[in-house]
């Protein structure tokens, strides 16, 4: 074990913060740490860092930390430069008292934390201050010379240009200089590293660099970050710190989320079947307690409560997911949105040119680097500004729904209750507060006014209204700017239970790996198509050789092979549209195809039987808390056996039920694990045609 906090308390004004935590990392770990904003994530990196010392415990007569064991930076205190990150070299802990509790180390180690710049820097050049932390002095040293090249490799990596090197620390921003810092630490390397959102300021190529970085680091990190993409690529385990505890949970952040909502699905039912076993046995007992000859039999019962051990009523996860789909009010014609030879801009300068067809049900998001277009690309589809040249058209039938973030700029002294009804008046109170209460503003929170909402709870009541009001085209612009993880997972969920037609620009990897079925790149003077999801477009651009990926389409050859599959083939051959080329790709294509129709008819088989079974394990939860026409039943007898014999009856009921729901909770995993087995084996056969189709359209590009 590296590092390890044994039953550690921090309190800070008289408020506990982290409360008896328990806490380990192993070498060459990366450690996640999520929470609520101030649950206290800060505090812990704090206390890993050895600013902070746990409180005393008068039963064991220490402090959780031996200050005599710390020597180098440490002991300096607050005379370390900040932009040093504090470094700490710690021996061996020895502690008094009990040797189960405190903080230890496996050997002497070195400990940093990303910091803000020193601003006593601000005269120094940027290639000074880099090598202040170089281990040889020596200008001609081998040391020396890896040393430059890896934090050549750094200050490129992190999106510098060399020649930047000579320039002075205060001639780069706040946010530039915060890079800086973390390059200054990377190139420490020390056995524990330490990052307090480590993404922030950085563009989605430099944070997928960072990434890489990471996670062939050779040592250990422990991370807190708002960003789900970056800790689901580096993070090989979590701590969610609640209400001052720490729980841990192995893998990565969708792992620990998988896991925490099925720990709280099992604690859910075993608390309801207790608290229905709790109620009979009360019932029991206020039956029987006034009659003389069961009065012992009531007592035994009321025993056996007094020693049954309570299982906690679960804290419920406070984002919410949807179950069930989102229909739009009508569905709309085929296709949404065309676009042909389309240049967008502004003041009659052209940024791209682009062609385009969506289908319906189509959920696209658009990334490429900031300035590119994409939010004008947006409005000129919601006819917000007008193309420059071409044609940009709107299908049919079609109710649009449109979000950017001049759309959250709402301000009223009206609740949130009253705000919603007077855009739904057709929504009774019940309907309602449930409503609402999906999107996370339940409770007291219906009752806040507007004026008093966050950024971020402004955007997500505007969402709501637009998904309460069910377009079939939504056009969103930045739809998850300035909320928390429970926001934005609450309306991945709903926008993935939504059926209707999406175009959408995030920053959020995760949020795009969780909604996008395909991607449309933005790139310099040309729009890029990609017909699967971001995880599978991250992974062959990662395979490509020269970091491009030739497997992109132009969006104007995506827009005539839908076109060309929208054409019937007997009006195809009526026409003769096809000459004996494009006839002889089509028979291959189509030949071709055949796996994958039939890996994609055997995942919605495989989907079709998970949701049955998930149907009837909710119906087997239902039967083992409820056994109320079950005890309506039980013939009780005039004495006491035949009461024993009632409840006898009763137990061996409820058992078979608890076993009966445990079955079918494991058959449910089983099918769940053969429906991603057979959606993996469909989106493989998915690749192996788009890999046909593109050597067929494409011979002379080496894919």
């Amino acid at each position: 074990m590296l590092y390890q906090v044994k039953d550690g308390t921090v309190s800070a004004g008289g408020q506990t913060i982290l409360s008896h935590v328990d806490f380990y990392i192993k070498e060459k770990e990366k450690i996640a740490v999520v929470g609520k904003n101030g649950a206290g994530k800060t505090t812990l990196l704090r206390l890993l860092a050895g600013e902070l010392t746990p409180d005393r415990d008068d039963s064991r007569g220490s402090y959780g930390r031996s200050h005599d064991t710390v020597t180098g930076a440490a002991a300096a205190g607050s005379d370390l430069d900040s932009t040093a990150k504090r470094t700490q070299r710690v021996k061996k802990k020895k502690t008094s008292g009990n040797p189960e509790t405190g903080i230890t180390m496996s050997r002497n180690i070195t400990i940093d934390m990303l910091r803000q710049a020193d601003k006593s820097n601000l005269d120094l050049t940027i290639e000074q201050i880099l090598l202040e932390a170089c281990p040889d002095k020596d200008t001609y040293s081998k040391e020396r010379f890896d040393y430059e090249m890896e934090y050549d490799r750094l200050f490129t990596g992190f999106g510098f240009e060399k020649e930047q090197k000579s320039r002075t620390l205060g001639s780069f921003s706040g946010g530039e200089q915060t890079k800086i810092s973390l390059i200054k630490l990377l190139l420490e390397k020390p056995d524990l590293l330490l990052l307090d959102e480590p993404t922030n300021h950085l563009d989605m190529k430099t944070v997928e660099w960072l990434e890489d970085y990471l996670i062939n680091y050779p040592k250990a990190v422990v991370m807190v970050s708002h960003d789900r993409a970056f800790l689901d690529a580096v993070a090989t385990g979590v701590y969610e710190l609640e209400n001052g505890a720490l729980h841990r949970y192995a893998g990565n952040y969708t792992q620990y989320r998988q896991q925490k909502l099925k720990n709280l699905q099992i604690q859910r039912k075993a608390y309801e079947r207790q608290q229905a076993e709790i109620a009979h046995n009360n019932e029991l007992i206020e039956k029987f307690k006034h009659k003389p000859k069961k009065a012992a039999f009531a007592r035994s019962r009321k025993t056996m409560l007094a020693r049954m051990k309570p299982i906690e009523k679960p804290v419920e996860d406070e984002a919410h997911i949807f179950t069930g789909n989102i229909e739009p009010q009508f569905p709309g014609g085929k296709w949404v949105y065309e676009a042909k030879e389309l240049k967008i801009g502004y003041d009659g300068r052209a940024l791209l040119e682009l062609s385009l067809r969506i289908r319906r049900g189509q959920k696209i998001a658009v990334i490429g680097d900031n300035g590119i277009g994409k939010s004008t690309f947006l409005k000129t589809v919601a006819g917000l500004i007008p193309p420059i040249k071409g044609t940009s058209q709107l299908g049919s039938n079609l109710l649009v729904g449109y979000f950017d973030q001049q759309s959250a700029l709402i301000d009223s002294e009206k609740t949130v209750r009253d705000h919603f009804h007077e855009l739904f008046p057709a929504l009774v109170e019940k309907d309602l507060r449930k409503t609402l209460g999906m999107y996370l503003f339940g409770g007291a929170n219906a009752s806040k006014r507007i004026s008093s909402l966050s950024g971020g709870e402004k955007s997500r009541l505007v969402l709501a209204e637009l998904l309460t009001g069910r377009p079939n085209l939504m056009i969103l612009d930045e739809p998850t700017n300035h909320m928390d993880i429970p926001a934005k997972e609450t309306l991945e969920s709903a926008f993935k239970a939504y059926t209707g037609t999406m175009l959408f620009v995030s920053h959020d990897r995760y949020f795009i790996k969780q909604v996008a079925d395909a991607i449309l790149v933005f790139e310099k003077d040309k729009v890029m198509y990609y017909p699967f999801g971001y995880d599978h477009y991250i992974s062959r651009l990662k395979a490509s050789q020269d970091g491009s990926l030739p497997a992109l389409m132009q969006a104007k050859d995506a827009a005539m092979v839908e076109a060309l599959a929208a054409v019937p083939k007997r009006e195809r051959h009526e026409t003769r549209q096809l000459s004996t080329d494009e006839a002889y790709l089509e028979w291959k294509l189509t030949l071709a195809a055949e796996p994958m129709l039939k890996a994609a008819k055997e995942a919605e088989k495989a989907y079709e039987a998970l949701c049955e079974a998930e149907s009837e394990l909710d119906a087997e939860a239902l039967r083992s808390c409820d056994l109320s026409d079950f005890c309506e039943k039980i013939p009780c007898g005039n004495n006491l056996a035949g009461e024993y014999k009632s409840c006898d009856i009763y137990s061996e009921k409820l058992n078979q039920n608890i076993i009966n729901s445990d079955t079918a909770e494991e058959n449910v995993d089983k099918l769940r694990q053969q429906y991603e087995n057979a959606a993996d084996s469909w989106t493989n056969e998915c690749t192996k045609w788009y890999d046909i189709y593109l050597n067929e359209m494409y011979p002379e590009t080496d894919f």
